[in-house]
């Protein structure tokens, strides 16, 4: 299994981290768009980096045109040398009309053709196809010798795609090479009642299989020593949940789990301004019904078991002491050696 690290914060500190992150053994390094641009910290971060691979988690799609994406997806191949994949997300309808100032639409099928245009450049770039990718929303239909930037000597980018509903859930099935649920509000039931059984759709509709795919373990895990330390996680991870629970595209999950009144009042806490209130407004309870528990040190065991479809992991280990960063270390290879069927039980195709 993969092990995956973050990098985040100004982008001039991404080349230091991301070396470090090979230096010390990672698979993979990903960073997030909050307030600082994906595609820059990975093109800064190919630069003093020779093997680990970089991953955006993720890139807000809509506010850009596929053929801008494309390009800067393309240039960081090359410059990696074949080490990138491009993870895409929507973001939610507030923040692509109010934030971004752009327009909003059905997202999975908008999701959908945005993945198909930016491959249809990329095969025009790479094996000189005709621009001939004409959707509801994107059209490309004109590519000049002067814009083509010419073929690369490695494999094209992957296309991974972050997901909480069903419907983007199919459409990584059907499109993405990577599917990446959205870690901040997931539980292992719903991974697997909901986005696990519509990414079968999408694959089945696409005649593709679970190899076809590499999957990120998801779910929230409490990782503990000692038991004590469970409920003090708990109340730590109040604030992810209520941050991620006050938007009603994550309602879903808060939904199946009976917590439906939580996400309601969350949602009303938000658009109030009262953010300050919203975390103590996450009853412990929530939390413990989402989650599941392991002992840092039987984690290789407990993602062999209840990780049997994923083939990457992110994991949070203190490395406050030298004690503690040897056991990091000790810990990341024994989950590196953990073999996956790669497929969810009960959903074989």
């Amino acid at each position: 299994m993969k092990v995956v690290t973050g990098i985040g914060g100004w982008p001039k500190q991404a080349p230091g981290a991301a070396r470090r992150a090979e230096a010390e053994g990672f698979d993979i390094v990903t960073c997030g768009e909050l307030a600082h641009d994906s595609m820059l910290t990975m093109a800064l971060a190919a630069t003093t980096t020779e093997r680990i691979e970089l991953q955006t988690s993720v890139t807000m799609a809509f506010p850009r045109s596929p053929m801008i994406l494309a390009m800067e997806a393309w240039d960081i191949q090359h410059m990696s040398g074949g080490r990138f994949s491009l993870g895409l997300g929507s973001q939610v309808k507030g923040h692509n009309e109010r934030r971004f100032g752009g327009t909003w639409s059905a997202p999975a099928p908008r999701m959908r053709e945005y993945i198909d245009m930016v491959r249809a450049i990329w095969d025009s770039w790479q094996n000189g196809s005709q621009p001939n990718f004409v959707g509801k929303e994107y059209r490309y239909t004109l590519m000049s010798p002067n814009f083509d930037p010419g073929r690369l000597d490695v494999s094209q980018p992957k296309v991974g795609l972050a997901m909480v509903g069903p419907g983007m859930a199919r459409v990584g099935g059907e499109r993405a090479d990577v599917i990446m649920p959205h870690g901040g509000i997931m539980s292992d039931r719903y991974m697997r009642e909901v986005v696990l059984p519509a990414v079968r759709k999408g694959l089945v509709s696409a005649g593709r299989t679970w190899s076809d795919l590499e999957i990120a373990a998801s779910g929230y895990l409490v990782l503990y020593d000692d038991e004590k330390e469970i409920e003090e996680k708990m109340f730590g991870m109040r604030q992810a949940l209520s941050f991620y629970g006050s938007t009603r595209t994550y309602h879903k999950v808060l939904e199946l789990h009976g917590l439906e009144e939580l996400g309601q009042k969350l949602h009303s806490l938000s658009l109030q301004g009262r953010w300050d209130e919203m975390r103590e407004a996450v009853p412990l309870d929530a939390v413990a019904e989402l989650s599941q528990t392991c002992k840092y040190d039987d984690l290789p065991e407990f993602l062999a078991a209840h990780r049997e479809y994923a083939s990457r992991v992110s994991v949070a280990v203190p490395v406050g002491t030298e004690d503690e960063r040897e056991r990091a270390t000790d810990l990341r290879r024994r989950v590196q050696q953990v073999e996956t069927a790669g497929l969810p039980r009960g959903l074989e195709l």
